[in-house]
């Protein structure tokens, strides 16, 4: 229902990056776009400046809730699904009609990016929780620099796609969505 457009296009030119210059986005960890995503929605929609986010951990860790209220009724509700088996069964509630979020950040790899396959083992194959820990705490000391403050992206929206509200916004950032006819092939997934 929203379009938030500026997460779309984190524009940075690496061959002009220096090491002061490197900045994240205001989640906790490496994902965490939920949460921008979720107070700038909750700014643009509502006029409602949130500061902090709470994540409400339903049938796991791996699977986490945030919502806004605005004089007593939820109007944001927003969802954290990490790894296949909460993705599947995001899949069955919208099959089902039960799909009660606005948006949802899906991760394949439980717990989420900085425990991803690709991160160090120890020897006899476990994720190395001490290593870990190590790489959230680096992450955490990166200073935090909105993207729409990004001299980069500001740029990008002047320049290439001739400001905020152009046609050119709504062709390159935004979607639309519409029904898919259902397919007999074989090769479906049913989940």
């Amino acid at each position: 229902k929203f379009g938030v457009d500026l997460l779309c296009c984190y524009f940075l030119r690496f061959d002009d990056l220096k090491e002061g210059d490197v900045v994240r986005h205001g989640g906790k960890r490496s994902d965490g776009y939920l949460e921008h995503i979720f107070k700038h929605a909750a700014k643009e929609l509502f006029g409602m400046d949130v500061k902090e986010i709470t994540y409400k951990a339903l049938k796991n860790k791996d699977f986490q809730e945030v919502t806004l209220e605005k004089d007593g009724e939820t109007v944001l509700r927003f969802a954290a699904a990490y790894g296949f088996r909460n993705i599947q069964n995001m899949v069955l509630k919208l099959k089902k009609g039960k799909f009660l979020y606005h948006f949802v950040e899906v991760l394949a790899c439980p717990g989420g990016c900085l425990n991803g396959k690709g991160q160090a083992q120890t020897e006899d194959g476990k994720p190395d929780r001490a290593l870990l820990a190590q790489m959230e705490e680096v992450y955490a000391a990166i200073p935090v620099r909105l993207p729409e403050t990004n001299l980069h992206v500001q740029k990008m929206y002047q320049d290439w796609l001739e400001g905020m509200d152009s046609r050119k916004v709504q062709d390159a950032l935004h979607t639309t969505y519409s029904a898919v006819n259902q397919s007999t092939s074989s090769l479906d997934i049913k989940w």
